[in-house]
């Protein structure tokens, strides 16, 4: 008697039940699309990411030196071929050179700064900014140049 109860609602209850699942609305998020868009995404970025990091153009002089192993940015000084001064970047008069670098120091005059030089400005303007920074007490200042091609 209990088998036969027990049983019959089952079979009762599991048709109704299937039927409400049939017509109702589902629950579960589809990743598949969200992973999709992901993965496109990521793609454009390391595509985007070489072309955003340039900085300043510069045709730099190539050396046969190595590569320098930099394990946080440094400060990086860039002129141009007209010779206008750049401090990350961002223009910058050479009297006002010694200011800002001061306050981008984070370990003070033991900071690493980086002279890039277009290939086309005149020598004499890149040693004047390297003689401004290293006056002002910078110890560490290095010019960058381009790998040669060999």
């Amino acid at each position: 008697m209990g088998t036969s109860a027990a049983s019959g609602a089952k079979g009762g209850s599991g048709r109704r039940g299937r039927r409400g699942r049939r017509h109702g609305a589902i629950a579960e998020i589809n990743m598949t699309p969200f992973i999709d868009v992901m993965l496109v995404l990521l793609i454009i970025f390391m595509v985007a990411a070489p072309l955003i990091a340039t900085g300043v153009p510069l045709d730099l002089p190539q050396t046969g030196a190595k590569p320098i192993n930099v394990d946080q940015k440094p400060l990086t000084i860039a002129i141009d071929s007209k010779g206008q001064i750049f401090l990350q970047d961002e223009p910058t008069l050479e009297p006002d050179l010694v200011a800002k670098l001061q306050g981008l120091a984070k370990q003070g005059f033991d900071e690493r700064v980086y002279v890039r030089g277009d290939k086309q400005v005149d020598y004499g303007r890149v040693a004047s900014v390297m003689s401004t920074i290293t006056a002002a007490g910078f110890k560490r200042v290095a010019l960058v140049t381009e790998p040669s091609s060999r």
